[in-house]
């Protein structure tokens, strides 16, 4: 019983992780089309605060061994990934 619940958890752990990240696209989404362009201070300090915050919480769940550093490295990548993807497409429609 207690290695089942141990899986929920870190299932749950890496799940919102990802929601939190999916979070960030989506403001930074929605900060590029209707706010603010890449080169904008502001753009700049949200998605730097953004991404610093769901680092703590990545190492803050790595720490407590929900999630191993790997699927850490990766869910950042990932995300990091996907904004170069969108700031490039902000910078081509400019």
């Amino acid at each position: 019983m207690i290695h089942k619940v141990t899986i929920d958890h870190r299932e749950k752990a890496y799940a919102l992780l990802k929601a939190d990240a999916d979070k960030i696209l989506r403001l930074i989404e929605v900060q590029i089309d209707n706010l603010t362009m890449p080169q904008c201070p502001l753009y700049e300090e949200v998605l730097d605060t953004q991404m610093f915050g769901l680092s703590r919480e990545i190492d803050f769940a790595v720490r407590l061994n929900l999630i191993s550093e790997e699927e850490g490295k990766s869910l950042l990548e990932n995300l990091e990934r996907r904004l170069n993807i969108l700031h490039e497409a902000a910078q081509k429609s400019v």
